[in-house]
């Protein structure tokens, strides 16, 4: 990842959930050309989305506590604490729907809803080494 998209306020990564991820990397491979790198994770296979040498996003299969929900698309931004963000978010009207919750080797994230109804992410990554 490019160092600039993980400063504050930035959109870093876009996520894919779906109950068939290799239907979707197929679907897009032959739509955008994407290239894929998986990785085993404790949910499952991550496949990393390559465009080219540069990864910009994943798709993965939708986790259990979400099942029924419909195939979505997440963009996460960048920030400095994500529990600070949290209590922003709060106080700005929005609504926490994941709560914190750290990803080994990835960071600490959250999801949230604007006062409109609109979901994104923030992600507070973990330094790296």
């Amino acid at each position: 990842m490019e160092t600039f998209l993980r400063d504050n306020g930035n959109i870093s990564w876009t996520e894919l959930t779906t109950n068939d991820p290799e239907a979707a990397c197929q679907f897009y491979t032959q739509t955008f050309g994407w290239q894929y790198e998986t990785m085993n994770m404790a949910v499952g296979t991550y496949h990393v989305i390559k465009n080219g040498e540069r990864a910009i996003g994943g798709i993965m299969k939708t986790p259990e506590q979400a099942q029924g929900q419909p195939p979505t698309w997440t963009s996460y931004v960048s920030v400095d604490n994500v529990d600070e963000t949290a209590k922003k978010i709060q106080a700005a009207g929005g609504k926490i729907i994941v709560p914190a919750m750290d990803i080994p080797q990835v960071g600490r994230l959250i999801v949230l809803q604007d006062p409109q109804g609109a979901m994104i992410a923030a992600i507070t990554y973990a330094a790296q080494s």
